[in-house]
């Protein structure tokens, strides 16, 4: 596949994007390329186009299939592995944030019921403190739930609701 410089950019860019999400950055340009690629892609023309090492792309294509952002094709023909990317925007939304929620607010979760409850069991711990971390458990409870409830709406009431921007306030009040 030949980058146009434009694309090139593009796929610089979401690399550069996801190293400081915390992400790779050959896994986030990989993630890149499939997407705008217009047919699947093979591990060998991954490497060549991107100029990255084919272990780092063998492995990169491993992350980017356990957060479920590309999927696995087979050609007639050719018995290599090809990869395509989520191209609905909503959907890799929804699938980065639950990935997101199950390996870092899950655990966060975890451990703030359990400081919270050791908390209130201790003596010494200043009062204040205790009530930071049970607002703060509170907090990411109440955004987590918001969260499921939202992730299960359809793609064009999420649009809709994106679309509404802060107007929503009207029907919830001042």
């Amino acid at each position: 596949m030949i980058l146009t410089p434009t694309m090139e950019r593009y796929v610089l860019h979401w690399g550069e994007m996801g190293s400081r999400w915390g992400v790779n950055r050959s896994v986030s340009q990989i993630h890149a390329l499939l997407y705008l690629a217009a047919r699947p892609m093979h591990a060998e023309e991954i490497s060549e186009t991107l100029n990255i090492a084919r272990s780092n792309v063998s492995t990169s294509l491993k992350e980017l299939q356990g957060w479920e952002l590309i999927h696995l094709h087979h050609v007639l023909g050719d018995r290599r592995d090809h990869f395509e990317a989520t191209h609905d925007l909503w959907e890799m939304l929804l699938t980065i944030a639950n990935a997101r929620k199950q390996r870092e607010i899950a655990p966060t979760l975890s451990t703030l019921r359990k400081c919270v409850l050791d908390g209130s069991e201790e003596s010494d711990i200043p009062a204040e403190s205790l009530k930071r971390m049970q607002d703060m458990l509170d907090f990411i409870t109440n955004l987590t739930t918001w969260y499921e409830q939202i992730s299960r709406l359809p793609t064009k009431t999420l649009i809709k609701i994106m679309m509404l921007g802060a107007t929503v306030a009207r029907f919830v009040g001042k």
